[in-house]
Formats: structure tokens, sequence, C-alpha cells
């Protein structure tokens, strides 16, 4: 099959609305405004060309995702397929648009922050028997979490003292996750 990739960028102009098929199936519909702007060099100014609105389906999960974390006005990137959706008016004549089937949806970082929350596995309808559905993952620590960055206590046993290598004794630094990686190389975190 010869589909059309396209990738666009814009504004949700209403919230997701979300429906569920016969088959239960989530499907989730977005309206993006896509307006393009250029710089005009004879009135030193920016100028906004015509926007473009787009219909997005996004399937399954990610419909269930999109409704729960996306609203009017946000900014999004939208990936996926084009095509092109034909009906009948209810006066008979032929109607079509273009619309986008998508891979991917997300919020755009470009003016905005965003804090991901990966979805557990019972929340992505996973099937009672799947023993893989209990585990649990040791949470996540450092920047942008609630636990502290101190990798010595994550382990079994009691917490380990941390002792200043022949490196980076007796020297002040600015970073303070500078000693502890330049020390016995427990860190797996980058140093930022």
């Amino acid at each position: 099959m010869n589909n059309t990739p396209i990738t666009i960028i814009g504004n949700l102009t209403k919230d997701p609305e979300i429906r569920f098929t016969p088959t239960g199936d989530a499907v989730a519909r977005i309206d993006v405004a896509v307006t393009p702007r250029y710089f005009d060099k004879t009135t030193n100014t920016w100028v906004d060309g015509e926007t473009a609105f787009w219909p997005v389906t996004v399937w399954r999960t990610q419909a269930e995702h999109v409704a729960e974390s996306l609203e009017k006005g946000m900014r999004v990137i939208v990936t996926g397929t084009v095509k092109a959706d034909r009906w009948k008016s209810p006066e008979g004549e032929e109607r079509y648009r273009l619309a986008i089937t998508a891979d991917e949806v997300g919020p755009s970082l470009m003016w905005a922050t965003a804090t991901v929350a990966k979805a557990t596995r019972a929340a992505l309808n996973t099937p009672p028997d799947d023993p893989w559905a209990t585990a649990t993952k040791t949470p996540p620590t450092g920047a942008g979490s609630d636990r502290p960055a101190n990798r010595s206590t994550d382990k079994a046993g009691p917490p380990r003292k941390s002792t200043p290598s022949k490196a980076t004794a007796g020297k002040s630094t600015s970073k303070p996750r500078a000693a502890e990686s330049a020390g016995a190389g427990q860190s797996d975190e980058p140093p930022f």
C-alpha cells in the first residue's frame, strides 16, 4: 500500500473526542490548526500564512492517552499518514476531505514543558494471566523525580557512606554529582 507520510505541528482547536468501537477499540478525534509563518523582509515583521485545519484520528491505547493528556489550545506534534475521506452529503453531493491517521501524537515542547508518566501494563489492558503485568520496577531517581539521586541507598543492604576518591579529595566542585561519578564509577546516570 502506498501511504503518504506527514508530520504536522499545530494547536488543538478543541478537546479530544473519544469513542469506542463495537469491538471495544478506542478511537479519538482531534483537530489541529496549522498556521505557517514567514518573515516579510519588506515590513521587517513575521506574517501568518493561511491556516489549515487537519482532522486527526488516533486509535486504541494511544487514543485513550491522547484523551487523558491533551486539551484545547495545546501545541502538538502529529505524525501519520494522509488519507482522503469521501462521503455523500444529505443532498447527494460527493464530498471529500484530507485527514490524518496518526502513528504518534505528543505535546510540542517549543513553548511548554511536559511531565511524562509511562503507562503501566495494567492500564494497557493486559490480560489477567500475564505474570509480567504485576512486575514492579524501581522508580526513577534524580532530576524530575521525588526520590533523591543517591544511588547508594537503592541497593540491598545498609546505606554506604560516600567517600571522596583520590582524584577528588580536597577539591571543591560546583557539580555535586561530579565527585560521585569521578569516584568509584557507581552511577549509571549522566552527570547533568
